[in-house]
């Protein structure tokens, strides 16, 4: 039906689409900061203004986290999508931008996978969607790697105390999902979401092992920078701890954050719930907590985003694939 359609109107239905991905991620950034159930936006300012608006190296090193967190994701990407076509660091900073907004309010950012494939040429959309489920598969390996060292020191040194109930839930859930696989492997799926498993499996193995520990070597450094700029936060609210418990406690709550599923836009909710919970056993203030979360999604997601708005609105669909096919 699309292709039937006249060039003028395809294009005022485009224009249409980029307009409601940018009004839906600004109002959804709006409506959090000022209509949010968990802090007010005036005790958020407040917060933010005694401890951080008026100190401008503070702010500038902040930034610099920010900036430093999302060169490596563009280094990353540029890294990845070089196994379909080289792009440049500034098309990648595109894509990975505009993707992030398009994905801002979408279960488990499913909307970076299509944002980031239309970027290219049809023939290789669903390797660009593969690639693009590479990364954030290293982005999750390297969480779960330093989450799991944080975890063990966590559950160590402080006295945990998890319900049986919850225990037995979470056995169930994990016997499951072994019979799942299992079965998998005997009876043969042979087709999840359109894509054939054994094709995913031939292209993984395809990618030179050079992509895939550049790849996992920046999803490490990505974890190490926003890791440390919540650390930094930490201290710039006067949250009095050591730097080893500080990371175990940081690392830990990533890793649980990051096993539940979620709107990527309520990420900040989760982990901020998490990490109430987790910080808690040092005697943290809540507010200081949910501040410090709030402020790292704004940082890293919001902000971002607002930056991917301007590729999105400045993107022309005709033009980026004629630019493939001309390459």
């Amino acid at each position: 039906m699309y292709n039937s359609l006249q060039y003028k109107t395809k294009q005022f239905l485009f224009l249409l689409v980029k307009l409601a991905i940018i009004v839906g991620a600004f109002y959804f950034i709006y409506n959090k900061m000022v209509h949010n159930e968990h802090i007010e936006f005036s005790v958020f300012a407040a917060q933010l203004e005694s401890n951080i608006f008026n100190n401008y190296s503070l702010l500038f090193t902040l930034i610099l986290f920010t900036l430093l967190n999302w060169f490596f994701e563009i280094l990353k990407w540029e890294v990845l999508a070089s196994f379909c076509r080289s792009i440049s660091f500034f098309e990648a900073a595109k894509q990975s931008l505009s993707s992030l907004t398009a994905s801002l309010f979408t279960p488990n950012r499913i909307g970076e996978y299509g944002a980031k494939a239309i970027y290219f040429e049809k023939g290789n959309r669903r390797k660009i969607m593969l690639l693009n489920l590479l990364g954030n598969i290293n982005q999750m390996s390297t969480t779960m790697l330093f989450g799991s060292f944080g975890l063990y020191y966590f559950l160590s040194q402080f006295p945990v105390e998890i319900e049986g109930f919850r225990l037995r839930k979470l056995a169930y859930v994990a016997a499951f999902l072994i019979a799942l696989v299992f079965f998998g492997k005997k009876y043969g799926y042979k087709k999840i979401r359109g894509f054939y498993i054994e094709k995913i499996i031939s292209f993984i193995k395809n990618i030179p092992i050079k992509i895939h520990l550049i790849s996992f070597f920046f999803s490490c450094i990505r974890y190490l920078i926003f890791s440390h700029q919540f650390y930094f936060l930490l201290y710039t609210f006067n949250i009095n701890i050591d730097y080893t418990t500080a990371m175990a406690l940081i690392s830990s709550m990533y890793l649980i954050a990051s096993l539940v599923p979620s709107l990527a836009f309520f990420d900040w909710l989760i982990k901020g719930s998490v990490a109430v919970w987790v910080f808690s056993f040092i005697g943290a203030d809540e507010l200081i907590i949910i501040t410090i979360t709030l402020l790292m999604w704004l940082l890293n997601f919001a902000l971002p985003a607002i930056f991917g708005s301007y590729f999105i609105i400045n993107f022309n669909l005709s033009y980026s694939l004629s630019t493939v096919k001309a390459e």
